[in-house]
């Protein structure tokens, strides 16, 4: 199997800066160390009175409507004061933690109440709460210690001042801290799930149209019209015969709307003999010639397939009517447990996800199902779209192994 370059972004793995090494001066870490412990106590007087009055106000007022949107809303609050922390953290004990990832509200097209579901069960959120709510103690104790120590204990300030300092960098690390990836991916499937409910519901909202206005239409003229032969067979056998050789004529195009709208649905090609043959057809369609690789030893899931087949096919569309290019290409392979689909074209370039010609519902749709889409197009071109998609064994449809 050949391989072939991968140019997907890679996920940075969080970082765990280890501790400063031991220090005995008044030196700048030090008093960067001093000044974080002197500031503890407002900070954590400002944190606590935060998050005691949005759960006191919040849970008192859930039994009304504005209860919990008030909630949904604090938390969204005590992610901005974890940032802040973070910040603080970072500025002066260096300590080095990635930012959670955000909450997909924005690029969610779940309604109202989803959403509001989404920021109530926010983990980011709650563990901001609890770190603002047990650090109000620990910041009078280490306020009152570090400034005793700087006119009692002036010769062991510095060691005070580590240890103190690095139970913060515990503190900051394991509850300002983004969990694990878990948490990153249970943020992104509330959002792909969303996704998938309305690419569903905009297929059979196309669907229906078609037939309504396609064959539909064109098998109630077909009746209305044989019903008209049916009373002119005996009185005028001539023009009733006319009218039966048109309705043969609306037979033929009301099987071809209907296999054209098959086809749409999911190819029998497809089904039948795989996504070389499927993804040859659609180049076959295209007005610009394309010369398509296909590089697999076996089949993936049918759905896999699916998504496979649309994606090259819409691409494919966006090349015959925006590109101006003269030739185009489809590869596709696999690498380890990945499918791998490239679509190049040799057109005039500056293709965009925010385009207008589909391809952020593209890339909405690969990512529902643990896809990446990228494109590389600048102005002038050439165009190259890569797409990653699961591989998914085709047991996986079927439940054998």
């Amino acid at each position: 199997m050949t391989e072939r370059p991968r140019h997907f972004p890679e996920r940075k793995a969080e970082a765990t800066a280890p501790l400063p090494p031991v220090r005995f001066a008044y030196d700048a870490h030090t008093w960067k160390e001093i000044a974080h412990l002197l500031v503890n106590l407002p900070v954590a007087l400002l944190g606590f009175v935060y998050v005691t009055t949005v759960l006191f106000t919040g849970f008192w007022l859930t039994v009304t409507v504005i209860g919990f949107p008030l909630l949904a809303a604090g938390l969204m609050g005590a992610r901005k004061l974890g940032a802040m922390e973070r910040a603080r953290a970072r500025k002066l004990l260096g300590v080095r933690i990635d930012e959670p990832s955000p909450l997909p509200l924005k690029t969610s097209n779940s309604g109202f109440f989803q959403q509001l579901w989404m920021m109530l069960k926010d983990p980011v959120g709650w563990r901001t709460i609890l770190y603002d709510f047990i650090r109000l103690p620990w910041g009078i104790l280490t306020f009152t210690i570090t400034l005793t120590s700087l006119f009692v204990l002036w010769p062991v300030l510095p060691f005070i001042a580590r240890g103190l300092a690095n139970a913060d960098r515990a503190m900051v690390r394991g509850l300002l801290s983004p969990s694990d990836e878990l948490e990153r991916r249970i943020a992104e499937l509330e959002s792909d799930r969303g996704v998938v409910v309305d690419a569903a519901a905009s297929d059979l909202r196309r669907i229906e149209r078609d037939l309504h206005d396609g064959a539909q239409a064109r098998l109630v003229n077909l009746a209305m019209g044989l019903g008209l032969a049916k009373e002119k067979l005996l009185e005028d056998p001539e023009y009733a015969a006319a009218m039966v050789s048109e309705a043969h004529g609306e037979v033929k195009l009301a099987l071809q709307e209907l296999r054209d709208l098959a086809r749409g649905i999911h190819p029998a090609v497809l089904t039948d003999r795989g996504l070389d043959a499927a993804l040859s057809s659609v180049a076959s369609r295209c007005t610009v010639p394309v010369k398509v690789t296909a590089d697999l030893n076996a089949r993936p899931a049918a759905a896999i397939e699916g998504i496979a087949y649309f994606t090259v096919s819409e691409l494919l569309q966006n090349v015959s009517k925006h590109s101006g290019a003269r030739t185009a290409s489809v590869d596709v392979w696999r690498a380890e447990d990945r499918l791998l689909i490239q679509v190049w074209d040799d057109g005039r370039g500056g293709a965009r996800l925010d385009g207008g010609t589909g391809m952020q519902g593209l890339a909405e749709r690969l990512g529902a199902v643990d896809g990446l889409f990228v494109i590389d197009s600048p102005p002038g071109g050439p165009t190259t779209v890569t797409a990653e998609l699961p591989w998914r064994d085709r047991s996986f449809d079927t439940g054998r192994r």
